[in-house]
């Protein structure tokens, strides 16, 4: 797997976006993911790069969850919670992904916006590549389900 920094710092970024809810915050996480990555030559091995970014990323959201967490919202955080309606143009399709866990959305994001290899996610999430997909194929059902249609994908 080739890797172009391009467009893996645009997949983490979106990544962070989507778990920050705020532009400069999700700017500040995915800068840091690519320093710690590219400060650290054992983390070069090419099989495990995108796994490897996106747990540093996954790790740096969480620990700027933490440290906002009794923080009250102001008003322009508050305004940007409304990332998905930048991302998503399609109103019911928004509205199916609001209904599913933090988990789920995130596995849909993963797969399906940032095109992450299933073999990646898998390592990721530490489970069989087949408990993935019959994750994602749960999550796909609700998300049909959400949306009262037979098929999404």
């Amino acid at each position: 797997m080739a890797f172009d920094i391009d467009e893996q710092y645009d997949k983490i970024y979106r990544y962070c976006y989507i778990k920050v809810k705020h532009k400069e915050t999700a700017e500040d996480i995915t800068q840091e993911t690519f320093l710690r990555y590219l400060e650290h030559p054992q983390y070069s091995s090419i099989d495990k790069t995108l796994q490897l970014l996106y747990t540093i990323a996954g790790n740096l959201c969480r620990d700027e969850f933490r440290k906002h967490k009794t923080d009250e919202l102001t008003d322009t955080e508050a305004s940007s919670e409304n990332v998905e309606e930048n991302v998503l143009s399609d109103l019911e399709l928004k509205n199916a992904l609001k209904k599913l866990s933090d988990d789920d959305r995130e596995l849909i994001l993963l797969r399906y916006i940032n095109g992450v290899p299933v073999n990646v996610m898998a390592k990721l999430y530490n489970i069989s590549r087949f408990a993935l997909n019959r994750r994602i194929n749960r999550v796909l059902g609700q998300l049909n389900e959400y949306m009262g249609k037979e098929e999404l994908i």
